[in-house]
Order: structure tokens, then sequence, then C-alpha cells
């Protein structure tokens, strides 16, 4: 007999804890929209009571996605909770999330109580929850470091007072698959009030562990697997979603009867959305979305794959919807051409976003002829997932050698103006940024800068990727070029463009704020 295991994402609240990777409404939006594509069961958009614009786009997913349940987390107090409700009641199939640590380590050190009265607060925030939707699903914050009597009692007495859903939750990633599996087996067999209750599995990566514990948990009979796209989260991430799904679907003789709703041809693109809104990009030796993940370049295994690709594949790249791509293009294949190998990648362009898409692949093609499909897939994700430029660069000239000092001029388009500017640096790269920071008025800190060759060869695509800093905030920027100083420095403009549009949401939010002050209270009735 089938049994599913419920998918339930994360990336939106959990993945977008990552420093640097916060999303503007339209952004989370726009991955939610992709995740129904994807077929996940539940989607946790957000952490509401964190913050006003928080809120606001929880209730925006909430409103306008629909088909899985829409969720989001709570602490377990009732501000939190009232927001979280607030927030996600709009939705077809709602549900609140909350959790309180149940370690002894979080009862002591972090709430100075004692194990009674947190099982008493579990209980009331369980019923007070239920008192305002049918589906709540409590977290037993760090799970595998509570005492396994006393995490007995606190599922028992919260699937009684209502809650749908236990999560057993690895919190900082401490428990091996073994203790995972034994823990969540002998929980089902100590707490027969568990067959009310669907058990989840939440597991962090900081022993590199997630999705291994996460699958234990499954075969030991949790049914829920709380995951995020790419693995993304806190710390070390969590367990991916694509790792979870692919090991039950791939390993059949170990799973059995167990299954998901997943459509796995989605998770390529899903990959690379969140990838680029981001600003994450994907490790490439990363399990079944990383560029490596199909790739083979030894001479033993690219006989075997050729004579069967079985010998050394276990997925064919076309079920996660990776097209194995040989081909190239020039600058005569033509539009209706580009468009055709667009299509092959799931996205669907506009009239105007082809044409962008168009003229960026005519400049690479006059530049080094052929381009490879690769490539194309790049300058694509950049036209879709580009955020607002109010800065542009326009031209860029660098001078630097072993005896000379390091110097660039800047010609960057502002609005309807255009603003030249020159600096010396370290070297052309950290000249090029001091010119940005003179144009846009303002210090940013680099955290990091990475550039990867998306192809092989000399002539091959750069794409930088950066994170800068200004007032506590992070912001991520990414662009492509086969010119590396010309990447780099868009991969700066993008990131400041992203602060540029965050400066302008928040001000709008403050001007919004002032007006619904200023608003007479309605009167009662």
């Amino acid at each position: 007999m089938a049994d599913k295991v419920f998918i339930f994402d994360t990336t939106l609240r959990d993945g977008e804890q990552v420093p640097g990777a916060k999303l503007a409404k339209e952004q989370k939006v726009e991955i939610a929209r992709q995740l129904v594509a994807l077929n996940v069961d539940i989607i946790e958009a957000g952490f509401p009571a964190s913050s006003p614009g928080d809120f606001d786009a929880v209730r925006t997913v909430a409103r306008e996605v629909k088909g899985p349940v829409i969720t989001g987390l709570a602490r377990a107090v009732r501000k939190d909770i009232d927001t979280l409700w607030e927030a996600v009641k709009v939705a077809k199939r709602p549900r609140i999330h909350t959790f309180l640590g149940t370690s002894d380590i979080h009862i002591q050190k972090k709430f100075k109580s004692d194990r009674d009265k947190i099982l008493q607060w579990c209980v009331d925030t369980v019923k007070y929850a239920k008192s305002l939707c049918p589906d709540v699903e409590f977290s037993t914050e760090d799970a595998a470091r509570t005492d396994f009597e006393f995490l007995c009692r606190s599922v028992e007495a919260i699937v009684k007072a209502g809650a749908t859903t236990i999560n057993v939750p690895d919190t900082v990633g401490y428990a091996t698959p073994q203790e995972m599996a034994e823990r969540i087996r002998r929980l089902k067999e100590k707490v027969p009030a568990l067959d009310k209750a669907v058990i989840s599995m939440h597991c962090h990566n900081d022993l590199g562990l997630a999705t291994a514990n996460t699958l234990a948990g499954i075969l030991a009979g949790a049914r829920q697997a709380e995951v995020t796209v790419n693995g993304i989260g806190e710390r070390a991430g969590n367990a991916a979603l694509e790792e979870v799904v692919m090991a039950i679907r791939t390993r059949k003789e170990v799973f059995g009867h167990l299954y998901t709703d997943v459509k796995a041809k989605e998770i390529a693109k899903t990959s690379k959305m969140v990838s680029a809104l981001m600003g994450l990009p994907v490790q490439r030796n990363k399990a079944i979305v990383g560029t490596n993940a199909f790739a083979h370049s030894s001479g033993i295994h690219q006989d075997g794959i050729l004579k069967d690709r079985s010998t050394y594949e276990i997925i064919r790249p076309e079920d996660v919807g990776v097209t194995a791509h040989t081909f190239t293009l020039t600058a005569r294949s033509g539009r209706a051409a580009l468009k055709h190998h667009i299509s092959s990648f799931g996205h669907s362009l506009t009239d105007a976003q082809l044409d962008a898409v168009y003229q960026k692949f005519l400049a690479v093609a006059d530049k080094k002829k052929e381009v490879k499909v690769e490539e194309l897939e790049i300058l694509v994700q950049e036209e879709l997932f580009k955020v607002p430029e109010t800065y542009r660069l326009e031209h860029i000239q660098v001078l630097s050698g072993t005896q000379a000092t390091p110097m660039a001029a800047l010609r960057v388009r502002r609005g309807g103006e255009v603003v030249e500017e020159a600096s010396t640096g370290n070297g052309p790269i950290d000249a090029a940024y001091k010119c940005i920071e003179r144009i846009v008025g303002h210090e940013f800190t680099l955290l990091n800068f990475g550039l990867n060759a998306v192809t092989s060869g000399e002539d091959a695509i750069g794409e930088a990727t950066v994170r800068i800093r200004t007032n506590g905030t992070i912001f991520a920027g990414a662009a492509s070029s086969t010119d590396i100083i010309e990447a780099a420095v868009k991969a700066y403009i993008s990131a400041i463009n992203r602060w540029v549009a965050s400066e302008k949401r928040e001000k709008a939010a403050r001007k919004g704020k002032r007006k619904s002050r200023g608003k007479a209270p309605a009167p009662s009735l």
C-alpha cells in the first residue's frame, strides 16, 4: 500500500534566514508559485511577527498562492500566534506552526525554567492556536537533545491538546541517522496518541547529516519532511528538498511504498530560481542540482556512460529537468532558434524579455563567436531575475600592472543622467568599486567576492557574485560577462540596486504607516 511523505518547504522562512538572502514580497510570491509548480504540500512563507514587511509578504503568499497548505512560524506566545493567524487565515488551507524548546539546555539556559512549566506552556500554546485554526503544527525545538522520557510526555500532551503535526527537529544538527531513527521509532511506540498526528522531520546540516537524518526518520515512521531548495538555511543549512525527494524516488528497494507528489522535472528550474533571487550560488558538486552533478570527465566513466548510462548515473538528468546540452549557438542562429532553446530550459519569456536576452546574446556571440547553452541560460536567468536598474554600467576602463598603480574609470547611467568617476585601488576591481561608491555617495563593506567560469575555455563566460553590507543589512549581487572585470563591476552594481530597491520599499512602508496613524478610528457598533 502506497504511503505518502508530505513535503514541507521552508525555503521562504528558514532558507531566508541566511544573511543576505532577504527577499522582497514579489520575489517570495514568485518562488512560492514555482513551489506550486514543483507540487510541494506545505509552504512555510516566513515569520510574520519578525517584521511588518515579512507579515505583508506571508499574507500576500497566503492570498495569492493556491494549492499547498500555507503557514508561517510563530513563537509560543499569543502575540506571535495572532500575527501569524492574521497573515495566513486568508489562505484556502492555512496552518499555524509554533514552537518551544524542550531540551534541558533550552529550558535551563534560555528560559530559566523547569520541565513542568515548559510542558504546561506547550499545552496552553497549542490549545490557543487550535482555537483559531484546525491545522496546528508544534515543533519541540532541539528534540534531538531532549530527554527522551520528557519528549514522550510533551508529545503526548501536545497531541491531546489538539496538534495535528508534531515536528521532532534536530535543531543544531547533532544527531546521527541511527539515533534519529531510534528516537522516532521509540516515540511512536511510547506515545499511542501519535496515531492521530503526523510526525515531521526538520534536520539541520551542522555535521553534514541533515538529509541522512531526515530519511532515517522517515524510514522509522515520520511522514513529513521539512526541507529547503538547495539545502539553504540557518548556519550550515537544512536537508535539501531535491536530495530527500530523489532519494525516496531512486531507492525504491529501500523506501518501498513511500512516495512524494513532487514533480521532479521542476527541480532544476526551482533550484536556479532560488539561487538567482537569493543571490546564493549553488556549489558545483552539489548533489542533484550542481553543475557537475551529471558531468563526467574521467575516461573510464565516459566510456561507461557511452555504453550504458546506468554504469555511472543513478538519476537521469532529464528526470530533474536538466537537459543534456551539447549544441552551441552563433550570431546567425536567429531569434526563433534562441526562443526554441530557451523553451527547452522550461522558461517562457515575454517579447520584451526575449528581445533583451537576444541583444545580450548577440553581444556575447560577437565576442566569442560561439555561445554554449549553459552560457545562454545564464543570460536568461539574469533577465528573469534582475532587480530594478537604478544604476547601470555603460563603460569601464582599467589600468593595472605589477609596477603600476591600479586605476579604474567608469561611466554609469543613473536614471536619466550619466555619471563618470575615476579612482585608484589595491587592484582594478577595488578601484572600480571605489568609483561606484563615489557615484552612489555611500560606502559599503564587501563581505564576499566569488568568480566562476560557466563553461571551460579561455573565452568562457565568467559569473561574479558579491555580498555587501550596509547598516547591518547584507545584499547580494550577481552578473556575468566574458570579461571578468566587467562581471565583477556589474555584480557590485546589482547588489547596490538591491539596496536601493530595499530603501525605496522601506520608505514607502514608513510613509504608509504614517498615513494609517492619521486615520480616525472606525466607530464601534
